[in-house]
């Protein structure tokens, strides 16, 4: 997750295409190889794929949400808190 203020892109911005449901919120991609690049709500930035960063985001798991509808392959990591469907309000 990100501030919108405080986020920017440095470069490639030309290159975004974005899709938006009817709520404001939606995903920015490269329009050159597919990668989702961000989630956006009302046009902003509000989420990094985190696989399209280079070097190491010193990010830690807070949490994992809809495990209850998770891949039977994905492991999850110990100690986590999770969530059978979306965290309590």
């Amino acid at each position: 997750m990100v501030e919108p203020d405080e986020f920017e892109w440095l470069s490639g911005q030309d290159k975004l295409s974005h899709y938006v449901g009817e709520h404001g919120f939606g995903m920015s991609f490269c329009s050159v190889c597919g990668s989702t690049l961000c989630g956006t709500y009302q046009g902003n930035v509000h989420g990094v794929t985190l696989g399209c960063v280079n070097g190491d985001p010193k990010v830690e798991i807070g949490m994992h949400i809809f495990v209850g509808s998770k891949a039977a392959w994905e492991v999850l990591p110990d100690g986590i808190t999770t969530f059978e469907a979306g965290p309590p309000a």
